[in-house]
């Protein structure tokens, strides 16, 4: 973003986006093309609820970043936000606590409503209302409130604390601007429908099934072209979307393709473009600290650090399309480190029984593993299992839950140990330490460290963003300290098309955007 007092953050160069070219080469034309109807997008993400005030996952972030308008946003390949429903915004004065934004003019909802300063402080008042267990409040911790000045056009945010990252977070699903004349001030919008000012217009949603969009002609923002409409299909699992892809039901598969067929990628196909991006989609197995779980005592859970084989999960479950991952941060953004590698070099049996020896645990210590939907869960619970089983020290018991079920479940401390992905906000590591580690976080695993949240203030004092390096490695040191999670691997993220459509390239950049408006029939 360019303005007053913000500097441009550096982009890992990790994070652009790379075409892999099928025959026919790597198109950008968007638009409507050829015709013959909505272009067609398979999916296995999931979308919790069409209320931005109860979501804080990549499927509904992924349908909110199309129906919604936010404040900011981030253009293909960049890490710098930029204008979308504002018209510039910026910190006011040297402290990084107050941030303004002016409006641009004739906004309106795609219902005909206008849309003001005042629907912008309605939108985030209400998340941090709500509270949702669900929702997006650990991305807000710093924002303390939201002023409209008397033009109706300027919003000013009050921050409790300076936070140089808090462009980056309105500029995500959490930022999503809402018509206060349709949504509940105090509690979540129920029903099939929304009322945005984004790119498209939601025309018919089906849970799980389907969302049809249709272009918003009166949008205004940082899109200066939109392409044709599009039906989003959800799969309930990769294979069924594989399947759908193998008959060419869908023109587009998104995450997340099966291990096998993503193992395949390299045999040539002269009717598939393949486009590959290094972003950071990760996956922890999250503990529950509180005070009736078995995990509670560090020692437990340093003891599951030094037995998990990533090196294992890697090969074995996901055939090599994902990388074993150490540390909090992954690769390609600043600050990553190799922190559980370090203190947990190898998977050492010994060692965990050591630890437990030393701290007077009783073994085996028995504990439930839940984990919901992706790409081989079953195949990954299941060889988790046997490798802390094996040891003699743990006894395990795997339990499958429906992502709503799931969410509802970790949120409220119903599981012992949880499998949980988690895909990056935006492109920098606090997306990886204020809502996993920090107050308050979107896990909900009952960590607290005083030590970590200190460092988090340092890092969120720098608008410097590739100087907070050193912070952000401290920060992932007292986690494998502490392990309040395990990290277990990190993946690419692959988008397959048809080589008819064009611009599938930019639904993964590793921005967090997912941009159906680039689409395009060649």
């Amino acid at each position: 973003m360019r303005g007053v007092r913000m500097r441009r953050a550096v982009v890992p160069s990790a994070l652009l986006a790379l075409c892999v070219m099928g025959a026919g080469g790597c198109g950008i034309t968007s638009g409507n093309g050829g015709g013959g109807g909505p272009l067609r997008v398979g999916t296995t993400d999931t979308v919790s609820t069409l209320d931005p005030a109860g979501a804080y996952d990549a499927g509904s972030w992924a349908l909110y970043g199309n129906v919604y308008q936010s404040l900011m946003t981030f253009s293909p390949g960049s890490g710098a936000p930029v204008p979308d429903a504002a018209r510039r915004c910026g910190f006011r004065g040297e402290d990084l606590r107050t941030y303004a934004c002016e409006l641009r003019e004739g906004l309106k909802f795609s219902n005909g409503h206008p849309l003001t300063a005042k629907d912008v402080k309605f939108s985030f008042d209400r998340i941090l209302r709500i509270k949702s267990g669900q929702g997006p409040k650990p991305l807000l911790e710093t924002l303390g409130s939201v002023e409209v000045a008397d033009d109706d056009r300027t919003v000013t945010f009050r921050l409790k604390a300076p936070d140089a990252t808090f462009p980056f977070k309105i500029a995500t699903g959490a930022g999503s601007i809402v018509d206060s004349t349709r949504y509940p001030a105090d509690r979540l919008r129920e029903g099939n429908e929304a009322d945005g000012s984004g790119p498209y217009v939601l025309t018919s949603y089906q849970p799980g099934a389907t969302a049809e969009l249709e272009r918003n002609d009166t949008y205004a923002g940082a899109v200066k072209k939109v392409g044709g409409d599009v039906t989003v299909r959800y799969f309930t699992d990769p294979q069924r979307m594989s399947d759908a892809w193998q008959r060419r039901s869908v023109d587009v598969a998104a995450r997340q393709m099966p291990p096998t067929d993503l193992a395949r990628l390299s045999s040539p196909d002269s009717g598939v473009r393949v486009n590959e991006n290094a972003a950071a989609n990760t996956r922890f197995l999250v503990f529950n600290l509180r005070e009736d779980s078995p995990l509670r005592t560090p020692a437990v859970r340093q003891a599951v650090a030094a037995v998990v084989d990533r090196q294992a999960l890697a090969r074995d479950v996901h055939l090599r399309t994902v990388e074993p991952l150490y540390s909090l941060v992954p690769q390609g953004l600043t600050g990553h480190a190799t922190s559980f590698f370090d203190a947990y070099p190898t998977p050492d049996a010994g060692r965990a029984r050591q630890l437990l020896q030393k701290a007077g645990v009783q073994v085996p210590v028995s504990f439930g593993l839940a984990y919901s939907q992706g790409a081989v869960t079953d195949q990954e619970a299941a060889l988790l299992k046997k490798q802390l089983e094996a040891t003699g020290l743990f006894r395990v018991t795997t339990r499958k839950v429906a992502w709503q079920e799931f969410q509802e479940g970790y949120a409220r401390g119903a599981y012992d140990a949880y499998c949980v992905s988690w895909v990056a906000d935006f492109p920098d590591p606090d997306t990886f330490t204020t809502p996993l580690v920090g107050g308050g976080d979107a896990f909900h695993s009952g960590y607290s460290s005083p030590r970590v949240e200190q460092l988090i203030r340092l890092t969120q004092q720098n608008p410097l963003r590739n100087r907070v390096a050193g912070e952000i490695r401290d920060i992932q040191k007292i986690v494998a300290e502490d392990v309040p999670m395990v990290p277990l691997w990190q993946k690419k993220d692959y988008v397959l098309s048809t080589s008819s459509v064009s611009g599938a390239q930019y639904l993964s950049d590793g921005t967090g955007i997912w941009r159906l408006w680039m689409l395009g029939r060649i």
